[in-house]
């Protein structure tokens, strides 16, 4: 388990891991759900697994709602690779930026997960119905996941080709 933990990033610990922890303390904390883990083992990667979703929430999600509202801005992805060379602290500040993100998907997720809630006690059918969308939705964000990481090696390729 040691040797598990210290191949773990730092993004791996704060964007993942971190949340992951966060968001089973607070459901069992407000709402009825249960998703602590008695196995740490089994917990570890239960707790990475629901931390990645509530990060790819943010970034497929989250952050282009806030591009939309014009309530962040971002600078074009050549000019990041350009200034990255210059100022190393990107790369940190970058990460950190990301954890930000993650922890308003999170909070997002929280407000959902107690609507859900609430909704299961006026129409319990929902229920019978939760897993299959639970499995199509995952899908849909890993989809959106995979795309959205693709065009960023992509886009990354190309920065270092025009850099020849």
């Amino acid at each position: 388990m040691k040797e598990l933990l210290e191949k773990l990033s730092s993004y791996n610990i704060f964007n993942y891991l971190l949340p992951g922890i966060v968001f089973v303390v607070l459901a069992e904390e407000f709402t009825t759900f249960r998703f602590v883990q008695q196995d740490i083992i089994l917990g570890v990667f239960m707790y990475y697994f629901i931390g990645l979703v509530i990060s790819r929430i943010g970034s497929v999600v989250i952050e282009p709602i806030l591009k939309w509202s014009r309530f962040i801005h971002f600078a074009t992805y050549a000019d990041f690779l350009s200034a990255s060379k210059e100022d190393k602290s990107l790369e940190v500040l970058s990460e950190a930026n990301n954890m930000y993100r993650t922890f308003c998907s999170l909070f997002v997720i929280l407000i959902f997960v107690k609507i859900y809630e609430r909704l299961l006690i006026i129409a319990p059918i929902i229920r019978q119905l939760a897993a299959g969308f639970l499995i199509l939705g995952l899908l849909t964000l890993f989809l959106f996941s995979y795309r959205k990481q693709t065009q960023y090696i992509t886009k990354r390729i190309q920065g270092i080709k025009k850099g020849d």
